[in-house]
């Protein structure tokens, strides 16, 4: 098999020059924007984009858009040297996406040398580039507010389940919040506090829901009650009780 040598370019999301260390990248997530290959341009598998996470314990994680793979990376002496190889999971690709799960893979253990230079991190093995951006530039946090965020996973304690939740959205505005369970839609009162929503009293109608729609509509009224933390990275929103329990919600891109 020949493989074919690589030279990736990331975007950081500032300025500043950097000399070569791990403290640079780590804390840092890395979102592709475009690929070449010997100077022509290189299509990735559709909807699909590279991510590079560097990790503060040292981890990279990293993902083409199917598998998530991660290792112990070493960025001293201008390389990123992945130890002991990298630990991926094994979901069930489509074929485009589990050859691009391939070729990153491939990619990442080769050693690849780099460079952070006025904003830019090139990650060369020479051949093909691969260019990021930093992810909070290149997919910034959608704001809590004004957002219809769509429930995309009901997490319920280490399951998740998505049982037919297109409909089902929440949107917060200042210290109200409407949306729908799928079946019926609902109103109420909620209080932000740094990372915490306190739920007042949530109103609903009175629509009969069976099967899969009274599922979600629980679900989600067990989560909009009290007080649940919340997270926004890009276009998720996760939201989860004391217990842990919770939903996983989406917005647009």
């Amino acid at each position: 098999m020949v493989v074919a040598a690589v030279t990736l370019v990331l975007l950081a999301g500032c300025g500043d020059e950097s000399s070569p260390g791990s403290a640079e990248l780590r804390g840092k997530t890395y979102l592709s924007t475009a690929v070449t290959e010997d100077g022509k341009p290189k299509t990735l598998a559709p909807n699909t984009r590279i991510r590079l996470q560097f990790m503060d314990d040292g981890r990279l994680l990293a993902d083409a858009g199917c598998n998530s793979m991660s290792g112990k990376v070493s960025t001293d002496d201008g390389k990123l040297a992945i130890g002991d190889g990298l630990a991926m999971t094994d979901l069930g690709c489509d074929a485009p996406r589990h050859a691009q799960d391939t070729w990153l893979s491939q990619l990442l253990q080769q050693d690849p040398a780099w460079k952070l230079e006025a904003g830019r991190l090139d990650v060369t093995a020479a051949g093909t580039t691969l260019v990021l951006a930093d992810r909070e530039t290149a997919d910034p946090d959608r704001p809590l507010d004004g957002t219809r965020w769509t429930v995309e996973t009901l997490i319920s304690g280490e399951t998740a389940s998505t049982p037919g939740a297109e409909n089902a959205y929440l949107t917060v505005n200042g210290g109200r919040v409407t949306g729908s369970t799928g079946c019926n839609d609902l109103q109420g009162v909620v209080a932000r506090t740094g990372d915490k929503l306190t739920f007042g009293e949530i109103a609903i109608t009175r629509r009969a829901c069976g099967g899969q729609e009274a599922a979600l509509e629980k679900a989600i009224l067990a989560t909009v009650q009290g007080e649940v933390s919340f997270t926004i990275e890009a276009n998720r929103l996760r939201l989860r009780t004391p217990s842990g329990s919770g939903l996983d919600l989406t917005a647009p891109r």
